[in-house]
């Protein structure tokens, strides 16, 4: 049952484990849709590269997506014209709209489900942010919609519409791009010098390294365990429900997300930062409860999404003292469209191209902002939590989580499974619990 939908019925290629030492131009780490859609285009381009995964290709957050395809990313643009200004706006509109359209070049030959959506960003009590999202919108070129209703069971104040969006299924998808890549399998990378990664049964020398491991691995540059938490978020299937026509999701984090996907409903929610107490999958089954009486589940699954501190996605060098190595992240559940931005930029940038785009996501950005100091007040805290059960991250406490029945760390999302076995990164080992 806890198998999403896109997980079931679908074979990805299978690839061997690395044995040995190799060099290769360009190397990715991390398997998931932004790392295959990296080598994919790479490969393209003609460049040399090798992606390696330490479990099996897009089995983790890609697996477990909602897989909307969209620029509308909630209330976005009103805030990054307030704090960035316009231009930055406009930057962060044009290559998510430009990533929508590669999505939709590509999947022509791909029987991937792909259809273009109109987009809803709702809100239950606060008609004003919608306006004032509409009215960004429009300042930027999109004919942005306000509208007060929906097929949606609920009333709600408001909502913007965004035509011209897009779903489709990730698996199938990747099912074909990912075929004839040079990928290995079971290849965890537990060590990188300037050119070189290491894992268990080889070394792979690289003159540039990408990587795109969700969270990222390395805490001796970029402070991204400063700069992000990870948000823990519960989709149900439902058969019998009712058809959205079109994707919808609430302004507010613990609001709930719907679309349509083979006959049955998405219905997401009950999410919160991972390793604190929320709605889980119970949030969500008493909605479907109170609307959906009639409607059965069909599939229930989990997911984790980085949270950046400006609502911006980290795409470009890892660091200012780390010319040759680059990173994706921080997606804010939006991880199909900025996985399609992310290989747009930074395959552009191992290249030595440049890129219009690639200053509004740089990772060096500044780090002033309100939601750094909440990081840096849950890690504190966690640190003074009285138990012996630590992650081995950066030694922050574990909390039991007795709905998935894991060990969930609140200060950087890592979570292991009940006997301490590594189930979501950044810790690079199991627990001793």
């Amino acid at each position: 049952m806890e198998k999403s939908l896109w997980s079931d019925k679908i074979s990805l290629p299978e690839f061997k484990k690395l044995k040995g030492n190799i060099k290769t131009d360009v190397l990715i780490i991390g398997g998931g849709i932004c790392g295959l859609l990296c080598a994919y285009f790479l490969k393209q381009a003609g460049v040399d590269c090798v992606l390696v995964e330490k479990h099996k290709i897009a089995q983790g957050t890609t697996a477990n997506t909602t897989a909307k395809i969209t620029s509308q990313h909630g209330i976005i643009y009103s805030y990054l014209i307030e704090k960035f200004g316009k231009e930055t706006a406009q930057k962060y509109l044009s290559i998510n709209e430009s990533a929508i359209d590669k999505f939709e070049e590509l999947s022509k030959n791909i029987p991937c489900n792909f259809e273009r959506k109109s987009s809803y960003t709702y809100s239950k009590d606060n008609l004003l942010k919608i306006e004032n999202e509409v009215k960004a919108l429009t300042d930027l070129g999109v004919s942005a919609k306000l509208t007060h209703n929906s097929p949606l069971p609920f009333d709600f104040s408001g909502a913007v519409c965004v035509d011209n969006q897009a779903q489709f299924n990730p698996l199938k998808f990747l099912e074909y791009i990912s075929k004839d890549l040079n990928i290995y399998e079971d290849t965890m990378i537990t060590q990188i010098t300037k050119h070189e990664a290491i894992c268990d049964q080889g070394k792979i020398n690289a003159g540039k390294i990408i990587i795109a491991t969700h969270f990222p691995f390395l805490n001796k540059h970029g402070n991204y365990f400063l700069k992000m938490y990870q948000h823990r978020s519960y989709v149900l299937a439902l058969e019998n429900a009712q058809n959205a026509n079109g994707m919808y999701v609430d302004e507010k984090d613990d609001g709930l997300s719907f679309r349509n996907a083979d006959n049955l409903l998405l219905l997401g929610g009950g999410g919160g930062r991972t390793g604190k107490k929320c709605g889980h999958w119970a949030a969500l089954e008493k909605f479907k409860q109170q609307y959906y009486p009639d409607s059965k589940v069909k599939y229930r699954w989990a997911t984790q999404d980085c949270i950046s501190l400006d609502k911006i996605p980290y795409i470009g060098q890892y660091s200012k003292k780390t010319p040759d190595l680059y990173v994706a992240t921080g997606f804010n559940k939006w991880g199909m469209t900025s996985s399609m931005v992310a290989a747009m930029i930074l395959c552009d940038l191992v290249q030595d191209i440049q890129n219009d785009y690639a200053d509004v996501f740089s990772p060096s950005r500044s780090i002033l902002n309100p939601q750094l100091f909440i990081n840096g007040a849950e890690t504190i805290s966690n640190f003074a939590f009285p138990t012996v059960k630590r992650c081995p991250h950066l030694g922050c406490a574990l909390k039991w989580n007795k709905v998935e029945h894991t060990w969930d760390c609140s200060c950087h999302g890592s979570r292991f499974e009940k006997d301490g076995t590594l189930l979501n990164n950044p810790a690079m080992k199991d627990a001793d619990v």
